[in-house]
């Protein structure tokens, strides 16, 4: 280095002070640059690297397994048609469940794959690949898209977490090799914030204590640097972060008002949440819906599940259009797996990975249009079979982010999802 360059760096750390240094703080002991903290850092460094794209991502997790012959890809008049009618929408040759008349006024903005042909009809593993479009069993974590989409669609000057988990139902599978500045942060069910999250001092009190615990762990970590204490510490940063931007998550005033469009349960609540999170720029939110594992009286419980559904998911949608954010906003319906055609003894559908559905909206996806099909009993795919991999590069491929994108465990490298996938162009704008 120049002796005039050092000396000015010199100076400049003689004269820093602890806020400074607080603020300045962009990498942890691991190496890793806390993107995700946002505005917390005011980092131009971190701005001017990150990989922003204006979007943002809704995913609503129907958690256990939802029916596909139930609500998007109906049989009428066949032996697995079950007790659902079909009923029109409002675009010529799309049907839905009878039940799903909020989601009927939207099937103009709707991307329906009926074609999801998935490696295993297990809860554990069935998500972990929908979440990730990898096998659980491999050496490594991968990323869920959450994190993903954290990454690469971020906004660094927010003060909000960037991946967001309304309910944990779904599984909690983390960021990966990605690194734990992009772990979800999850709230109830309901929505609302962990006691945590309340600061049990002042503003001024706690931010003083803040700047002295990173000014003496900045100093332990120079000397003992390592993942652990770049992990502690990145939980620290979020927990000090959520106490300033809590704010954000408190949606009671309005929910008053919002939650007889949305319905008063605890997922209307969650997708008003999502709504107003990713109205105040955080990229990916998933809420989750439970009780769709329906092994006996599927009909019933399938019946009181999208009464719930149903008005939620049609009114977000509502907003998001009426508010604007839906060119910006992908909105993902999705599960782990679908379930059986054939209904079993107990009146129930069984786990099924052979042939399923997931729908997509907004984010610039072309609505309006099935892609894929189903044989005539639904039993298997008949044309066009997507993959957990081919999915996952859709939805990526939709928010701007490279579905090839190459990162690195060490010197290996790794990619977002798997070689061969593809992202479906039918459905992308």
């Amino acid at each position: 280095m120049d002796p005039d360059q050092q000396s000015a760096t010199c100076n400049l750390r003689h004269h820093i002070s602890r806020r400074s240094l607080l603020k300045g703080m962009v990498v942890t002991a691991g190496g890793m640059a806390v993107a995700n903290w946002g505005a917390l850092f005011h980092s131009q460094t971190i701005a001017a690297e990150a990989k922003r794209t204006g979007k943002r991502c809704i995913m609503l997790y129907m958690e256990g397994g939802v029916s596909q012959i139930d609500t998007f890809d109906m049989k009428p008049g066949r032996p697995t048609a079950g007790e659902f009618r079909p009923m029109p929408t409002n675009v010529p040759g799309i049907q839905v469940c009878e039940f799903l008349p909020n989601i009927a006024r939207h099937a103009d903005k709707l991307g329906i794959i009926r074609s999801m042909r998935t490696k295993t009809p297990d809860h554990g593993p069935g998500g972990y690949y929908m979440h990730t479009g990898y096998h659980p069993s491999e050496r490594f974590p991968h990323p869920e898209a959450g994190a993903m989409i954290a990454k690469y669609c971020e906004n660094p000057e927010s003060e909000l977490p960037s991946f967001v988990k309304i309910g944990s139902g779904s599984g909690i599978y983390g960021a990966g090799y990605l690194g734990p500045q992009y772990d979800p942060f999850v709230l109830g069910d309901d929505g609302k914030l962990p006691g945590f999250a309340s600061p049990s001092v002042p503003p001024e009190i706690q931010e003083r204590r803040g700047e002295l615990l990173s000014f003496m762990e900045q100093q332990f970590a120079e000397q003992r640097p390592g993942r652990p204490f770049a992990s502690h510490r990145t939980a620290e940063l979020r927990t000090i972060r959520l106490m300033r931007a809590r704010q954000a998550f408190d949606v009671s005033g309005e929910w008053e008002k919002a939650k007889d469009r949305y319905g008063d349960s605890q997922f209307g609540r969650g997708c008003f949440t999502a709504l107003k999170l990713v109205e105040a720029g955080v990229s990916f939110v998933e809420v989750g819906h439970r009780g769709h594992d329906t092994h006996m009286n599927n009909f019933p419980i399938s019946k009181a599940l999208y009464s719930t559904m149903d008005p939620a998911w049609g009114s977000l949608l509502d907003d998001l259009t009426e508010r604007g954010l839906l060119d910006d906003t992908l909105v993902v319906w999705t599960s782990e797996f679908g379930r059986t055609p054939a209904i079993n003894v107990r009146a129930g559908r069984d786990h099924f990975g052979r042939a399923w559905t997931v729908v997509l909206a907004g984010g610039g996806i072309k609505g309006g249009q099935y892609y894929g099909s189903t044989d005539r009993d639904g039993f298997e795919v008949a044309e066009n079979p997507v993959s957990e991999a081919d999915y996952l590069a859709t939805i990526y491929k939709a928010m701007g982010v490279d579905h090839r994108a190459k990162h690195y465990l060490g010197t290996r490298p790794i990619w977002a999802t798997e070689e061969g996938s593809r992202p479906i162009k039918e459905l992308l704008g």
